[in-house]
């Protein structure tokens, strides 16, 4: 039987939830009876988490919520230590923040995840929304720090205005993928479309499968065979299907020459 603090779903929530206040370190220090009495509502109605959850002593420092939904929204946000594990979907934002440990999410998840990442780890089981790793309304950049890994696919603008970091997409990618990039990663091992990469300043974008990009990407050869093999031995443990990628990506393209073109895009042949 696990040592770790335990929130078993008592049946699909009603409205949609803030599980913020759930995270390892803002956990420590409390007793069942605290955890019980937390609020996690969104509404007018006040929902606490022994409302929602059966809570069963542990460490907080490993933190299991067991049954997911598409309504519950901010999981991990803002979390700086410990491992967080929800066996199910998550809605919005998910990861928002993250500055240290990690946090697993066995299924689905909405837009904005890692949002405004600063560090640690995150791994995506299913499908990831709109803008992973992308910026609020109204912030300059997105993700900052840290690695994403999605075992599926991922919607419109992941690594939108992404500063520094890791994203590795083991499905397809939709539109405007990695666009406007600062610096950073990102692996895409399924499709991407012609628009990955759009208005990028830095950074390294590493395609699985060929496509026509902008015109302001620039051919320029075959890709560093030694950065290749650095890129392949540091994601390996993540994805065996990304560190695969990483050795065939030969081609490459310098842009985007729209902003101010010192981004890379590698692509398989």
């Amino acid at each position: 039987m696990s040592s770790g603090l335990r929130l078993v779903l008592r049946g699909p929530p009603q409205q949609r939830l803030d599980l913020s206040p759930l995270t390892p370190d803002r956990l420590a220090g409390l007793d069942r009876a605290a955890i019980e009495r937390l609020a996690v509502g969104t509404t007018r109605e006040t929902i606490r988490v022994g409302d929602i959850f059966i809570v069963h002593d542990g460490d907080p420092a490993s933190l299991a919520i067991e049954g997911g939904s598409e309504r519950f929204d901010r999981v991990g946000e803002g979390m700086r230590s410990g491992a967080l594990h929800l066996d199910g979907d998550a809605g919005m934002r998910a990861g928002r923040g993250l500055a240290g440990g990690r946090l697993t999410i066995a299924g689905n998840v909405g837009p904005l995840a890692a949002s405004g990442m600063i560090d640690g780890h995150i791994e995506i089981g299913g499908d990831a929304g709109a803008c992973l790793g992308g910026p609020l309304p109204g912030e300059r950049a997105g993700m900052r720090g840290g690695v994403v890994v999605v075992r599926g696919g991922v919607g419109e603008r992941a690594a939108d205005r992404m500063r520094r970091g890791l994203i590795v997409v083991a499905g397809d990618a939709r539109r405007h993928a990695g666009c406007a990039m600062i610096a950073g990663t990102l692996i895409v091992c399924g499709q991407a479309d012609h628009t990955a990469g759009i208005l990028m300043r830095r950074g390294t974008i590493v395609l699985g499968r060929p496509c026509t990009l902008s015109p302001t990407f620039i051919g320029v050869g075959d890709a560093d065979p030694v950065f290749r093999r650095l890129l392949a031995r540091a994601v390996a443990p993540l994805c065996a299907q990304a560190a695969a990628l990483a050795m065939i990506a030969t081609r490459r393209f310098n842009g985007d020459m729209a902003a101010i073109g010192k981004g890379e895009v590698l692509m398989a042949s």
